[in-house]
């Protein structure tokens, strides 16, 4: 039960590293155009996410897919932009239903993308067979996906307190923390180590 804990732990400071705050960001860019009532759709994202994360810490575990850390490390705000830009140009309007699946199969991929930038360290902490690595993976996605959930709730905590104290528009809310994140995430990619030669 203390090992169960130990990686559990891991996958909560995981994303809950103060210092790593992309994962956190997706997870607001994620979560911002959405309200209470949609718990159900935002829990099954966090989830699709999750599993993404946790196929290619598989993958990397068994050597089955290998990608640079500067290549990941670019990727990972560029799949916080698109999610942004995507809330941006979706904000307000009444179409979402069809472009759910879009959004699931997009969200899968992009917990992949996100899982790839973590999958050397999840490598470098775990010892002996990769077989042996996969009850420590499952303990670590349970952290992963307690941890997003929580963030997930703040989100939409902040977002009724927004909505009904302040009386912003649930578009208008969607519309600054989308812009913000994009403020933040811009220079994330401008300043990558990709770009140096």
């Amino acid at each position: 039960m203390s090992e169960f804990w130990i990686y559990f732990q891991i996958g909560l400071k995981h994303v809950l590293d103060i210092h790593a705050y992309d994962h956190v960001l997706f997870l607001i860019a994620l979560a911002v155009p959405f309200s209470f009532k949609d718990w159900k759709r935002i829990v099954l994202l966090v989830t699709l996410f999750t599993i993404g994360h946790t196929v290619a810490l598989l993958l990397s575990v068994f050597d089955i897919i290998a990608i640079k850390v500067n290549v990941v490390e670019l990727l990972i705000p560029i799949t916080i932009l698109i999610t942004a830009l995507f809330n941006l140009f979706t904000a307000g309007k009444s179409g979402k239903k069809e472009s759910i699946n879009l959004v699931f199969f997009i969200t899968l991929f992009f917990g992949i993308i996100h899982g790839l930038g973590f999958s050397n360290y999840f490598k470098s902490i775990l010892g002996g067979s990769a077989t042996s690595k996969l009850l420590p993976l499952g303990e670590f996605a349970l952290g992963i996906e307690a941890a997003q959930i929580v963030v997930v709730f703040v989100v939409l905590v902040l977002s009724y307190i927004v909505q009904t104290v302040f009386r912003f528009s649930k578009r208008d809310w969607t519309l600054v923390m989308s812009a913000f994140i994009i403020g933040v995430v811009l220079p994330m990619i401008i300043e990558s180590e990709i770009w140096i030669r």
